[in-house]
């Protein structure tokens, strides 16, 4: 008579988030002795630095946010799970998710949490209703449907002060995402929409850009930041810094300037791109490792991206703090790809008896910063070297279509491009109704399920 052999089994890692961090650890461990579960809120994978384009009309949202299922289709370690992370437990190793009401609880023997970073208003989160940010598909589409909409309600405005409203368009927020909008709503007033209105002329708009800080794209230095301004200017673009936003409502939004004065802009539509701030779980993992958030809620992590006293955990991309670390793509994929290179290393040494190698702290490569501006113009900031105009566009289409997953996603992208840089054609320009108000009907929606459980709480009780 035998007895059956048992097995171990695999090592069970828990992903956290499908952006650029978990889905590059996810697949820096297919080949690995484990069993991968990625866990998200969305069913795809958010190129997050073109929102802007889909905002504006020159991409799809397919085209930045193809499906993580069929990304990971062929990868038979990794499973996906959809749902929102509510709470984590470091000591019973466990991850709580929630979707349409179901309550999933996920066990792990290692975590890395890639959660990203929200849009941040510095404590006046009631102006997103009229300034809605930058961070999701459903932003994009509001945002495009807002911004078209304005030029449609103006063709039908017989009220001279509310049509030049309808056509006052304000960005908040002068870094990457801020200079990139308001170039392209400038492109878009100024070229796309050229003749196809009869009341009005699109390019009597004004496209504004704000913010407190004193120059252009701080991050690039005063001689890139002055160049992009200066190119935005070229473009129509109103350019106000050290503008403190003070209120946003529907009818405007109003600033402080240097010398203290107020200033009010009538605009109907607002985008805010100012600030973000990391997953609140970040504040949930320091309470349970006696350790506190950085003002943008970002974690401290020990050189190997772990945990302090949780090696199994990692944090990496926005939600961690190490050496000053920017809260960009290149960080995200690197610190995903070191974790998952510790964790299968490990893995191996212990299926084959060996002492875990020892582990080298995370050095992150800088391979540069870029923002384009308009067609034909960017700026990039190169190991020390500074570009700017054709050559560093051309550098930044280059670097933007590697990143994008998907062949089929990239040929789109490059049609898409050519149609909109060569001419003046966008294919994205279809809006509904729906999606302008998404903002309001999803907050409505989740203040009736707050009442609804409230409601189940009090029968139960």
């Amino acid at each position: 008579m035998s007895t059956p052999q048992s097995y171990p089994a695999r090592h069970r890692v828990v992903v956290i988030g499908s952006g650029f961090g978990g889905l590059f650890a996810t697949k820096a461990l297919r080949r690995a002795d484990v069993d991968v579960t990625v866990i998200d809120r969305t069913t795809h994978h958010l190129f997050q630095p073109l929102l802007y384009q889909v905002a504006t009309g020159i991409l799809s949202e397919g085209e930045i946010a193809p499906s993580t299922r069929i990304i990971l289709k062929d990868q038979h370690n990794a499973s996906i799970r959809i749902g929102n992370v509510t709470s984590i437990d470091l000591s019973a190793r466990t991850v709580t998710s929630e979707h349409l009401g179901r309550t999933t609880v996920t066990e792990y023997d290692s975590l890395i949490v890639s959660a990203g970073a929200q849009q941040s208003y510095f404590g006046n989160d009631h102006f997103a209703e009229h300034a809605p940010g930058m961070k999701t598909i459903d932003d994009a589409l509001e945002l495009r449907g807002r911004i078209l909409g304005a030029f449609e309600h103006a063709e039908v405005c017989n009220d001279p002060d509310e049509r030049e409203r309808l056509l006052t368009f304000v960005v908040v927020g002068a870094g990457p995402t801020g200079v990139e909008m308001a170039g392209q709503i400038a492109e878009l007033a100024h070229r796309t929409l050229v003749g196809t209105y009869t009341n009005i002329d699109p390019r009597t708009a004004r496209i504004i850009l704000l913010d407190a800080a004193s120059t252009v794209l701080p991050p690039f230095g005063d001689n890139l930041g002055s160049r992009a301004a200066g190119t935005l200017e070229r473009l129509g673009v109103e350019v106000r810094l050290g503008a403190s936003v003070t209120d946003v409502d529907a009818t405007g939004l109003t600033y402080r300037d240097p010398e203290g004065t107020r200033h009010h802009i009538e605009s109907a539509c607002k985008v805010w791109s100012a600030g973000v701030a990391a997953s609140p779980l970040g504040r949930q993992l320091a309470e349970q490792c006696d350790t506190v958030v950085d003002r943008a809620g970002r974690i401290p992590v020990e050189g190997d991206l772990s945990l302090p006293g949780h090696p199994n955990v990692f944090v990496v991309g926005d939600m961690m703090s190490l050496d000053r670390l920017p809260g960009v793509a290149q960080v995200a994929i690197q610190g995903g790809r070191y974790a998952a290179r510790q964790i299968a290393g490990e893995v191996e040494a212990t299926v084959k008896g060996r002492p875990a190698p020892e582990r080298k702290p995370f050095v992150y490569r800088d391979k540069g910063s870029m923002a384009t501006i308009s067609r034909f113009n960017a700026v990039a900031s190169i190991e020390g070297v500074e570009l700017a105009g054709l050559f560093a566009w051309v550098m930044w289409l280059a670097v933007h279509v590697a990143y994008i997953i998907g062949f089929r996603s990239r040929i789109a992208t490059l049609l898409s491009w050519t149609w909109t840089f060569l001419g003046s054609w966008r294919g994205q320009m279809t809006t509904t109704e729906q999606q302008t108000i998404a903002r309001n009907a999803l907050g409505e929606l989740h203040l009736l399920r707050t009442r609804d459980e409230d409601t189940d709480e009090t029968i139960a009780s």
